[in-house]
């Protein structure tokens, strides 16, 4: 669940936006997973503190008290339908491999990303069980563009770097430590994924710190890899200005067929990521709503249990996000969803972290993950910061009107 949870599609393109920062990428990737280790080990004493409850949401709510439940659940869905904007940009990136016509301008990417949100929208109208098969056979396709560059830099350490262009790339500079950790801490979200099941595994103590802690070296050692070896083994502008920088580098190592087809599957894997995130997008607040912390209408689903208004309206908004932004640059337009989707994310460990705290749940690791919250949200600037307080607004009235608002 770990390892799943972590890996979609951020590591598809996070190697175009760390290039510019050349060495200090390493830096991000290792400091990344420090923090994030620090904030899964507070979660995994969590869920052995509180082992019926069902997420870091619950968690929240019964530390923080309900109201602080409701905004940490609200800014994590906010996260999940910002996440779902970016992973539809991803797949178009990559699909635009074969139809370049769709990925031409912001506005075709933005228009194409819009189509392709809706089209896992409607598949997930036809219930859970529609969605899971559609989620089955996308699953394990999304490991083949990892192994392919994994295989590619083993090819290439054994030959010496035979064959590599040369490049140079930018030094490590402490200024751009901490936007380039914003970036890499986007990519390892989803560890918290154990802790949602707690309630069904065995022995909780000590499997879900096993998990989280295993399961998160695994997939940030295989991130640092993939990513750092893409960037280095090409040169920084190149992979900087690519729209798709896995199929590039298999192309430049491999050939034209090959690129292609790494793109297929990494469009693949990013649309089979949507769907799953698409699902998900309507369970979290479902879920508040069905514990009377939001307004019952939320929680109303049709014959096959989907929530189809908070469904359409999760949507709706993932697509206002990208449309609203289509005037940015290329590179802007996915670079200020990144940021955005991590501040609105990161509020959950804050949480989290608040919750051992108050709670005297390890409170060394709670306060130092705290921390490391606050200096990667602060990475993702003002203006990612500020949208994401603002979005998080709403939730307020809806919360102490959810006895009339039915």
């Amino acid at each position: 669940m770990v390892v799943g949870g972590m890996i979609g599609s951020g590591i598809f393109v996070l190697p175009a936006q760390l290039a510019p920062y050349g060495w200090t990428s390493i830096a991000a990737w290792i400091v990344g997973i420090g923090g994030a280790m620090l904030i899964a080990w507070v979660l995994a004493r969590l869920t052995a503190a509180m082992p019926d409850a069902t997420g870091v949401v619950a968690m929240s709510a019964h530390g923080l008290g309900p109201l602080c439940g409701v905004l940490v659940g609200w800014s994590y869905w906010i996260g999940i339908w910002s996440a779902n904007a970016i992973i539809a940009l991803t797949a178009v990136r990559y699909l635009a491999q074969f139809s370049p016509m769709i990925g031409a301008t912001t506005l075709a990417q933005a228009l194409s990303a819009t189509v392709l949100i809706w089209l896992m929208t409607l598949l997930n109208l036809g219930g859970a069980r529609l969605a899971g098969a559609f989620q089955i056979g996308t699953t394990v396709l999304k490991l083949v563009p990892l192994g392919a560059i994994v295989l590619i830099l083993a090819g290439i350490v054994w030959q010496g770097g035979a064959g590599r262009p040369i490049a140079q790339h930018p030094a490590f500079a402490w200024h751009g430590l901490t936007p380039a950790l914003t970036f890499a801490f986007y990519a390892l979200v989803g560890f918290e994924a154990a802790s949602v099941a707690a309630e069904r595994v065995r022995d909780p103590t000590r499997t879900i710190v096993r998990a989280m802690l295993v399961g998160l070296v695994l997939t940030g050692t295989l991130y640092l890899v993939v990513c750092t070896g893409i960037i280095f083994a090409l040169p920084t502008a190149a992979v900087a200005n690519a729209q798709a920088p896995f199929a590039l580098f298999v192309s430049t190592y491999w050939g034209a067929g090959a690129g292609l087809a790494t793109a297929g599957f990494a469009a693949v894997a990013a649309i089979g990521a949507l769907n799953g995130w698409t699902l998900v997008q309507g369970e979290v607040p479902l879920g508040m709503a069905r514990a009377g912390l939001l307004p019952r209408w939320i929680g109303r689903t049709n014959a096959r249990d989907v929530p189809v208004a908070i469904l359409l309206v999760s949507s709706t908004l993932a697509s206002l996000l990208i449309l609203s932004n289509a005037t940015r640059s290329l590179g802007g337009l996915l670079d200020f969803m990144l940021r955005l989707t991590s501040a609105a994310t990161i509020w959950l460990y804050v949480g989290a972290c608040l919750t051992a705290l108050v709670m005297r749940v390890a409170p060394i690791a709670a306060a130092l993950g705290l921390a490391f919250a606050a200096w990667a949200m602060v990475g993702a600037g003002f203006e990612a910061i500020g949208l994401s307080l603002a979005l998080m607004l709403p939730a307020l009235p809806f919360y102490f009107l959810r006895n009339r608002l039915t």
